[in-house]
């Protein structure tokens, strides 16, 4: 598959709402969250208005493609020392096909490889644990966080150790 990557643009915003929805509607969240809370996060946290806010305040967001279609979407900021990947999500019909290995490397790329790159990732997510040890993560911590009107998420905290300066 010809796969292409580049950075979002605020332009970008519905493209990555839209990608956002299906992914989430189609992947097996569905098992981990109620309906209503993915309903929730989705408002929240993915309307097209609240990405372009994020973008302008630092967030970084990327696009992957596959033969000139939206596949993929993920995002890394620097925060406090460390890059933290807040979103890295993969159409689930190409899943298992090597897209993510992929575009989880053109993500990484577009950090300082000297700096740690933290994650948080549903305690339930096991293939995307996995897929994250696999990738030089370790559990850092366990945690639950408040998300409002009465959901949480339960995460645990993965990181990445940077690679040794020369």
């Amino acid at each position: 598959m010809n796969l292409t990557f580049r950075k979002a643009t605020e332009e970008d915003a519905s493209l990555i709402y839209n990608l956002a929805e299906k992914i989430w509607r189609e992947h097996y969240y569905p098992d981990i969250l109620s309906n209503e809370q993915i309903d929730y996060m989705l408002r929240t946290r993915y309307s097209p208005e609240l990405l372009a806010e994020k973008m302008r305040h630092g967030e970084q967001f990327y696009l992957g493609y596959g033969e000139d279609r939206a596949i993929a979407y993920g995002s890394v900021e620097p925060v406090d020392g460390v890059y933290f990947l807040h979103k890295f999500y993969i159409d689930v019909a190409k899943q298992r096909s090597g897209v993510g290995s992929r575009f989880f490397e053109y993500l990484l790329l577009q950090t300082d490889s000297r700096k740690p790159v933290k994650l948080q990732v549903n305690r339930q997510n096991y293939k995307a644990i996995n897929f994250y040890f696999k990738n030089g993560f370790t559990i850092e911590s366990v945690q639950d966080f408040d998300i409002g009107d009465g959901y949480y998420m339960n995460d645990f905290i993965m990181a990445r150790k940077p690679e040794k300066a020369e």
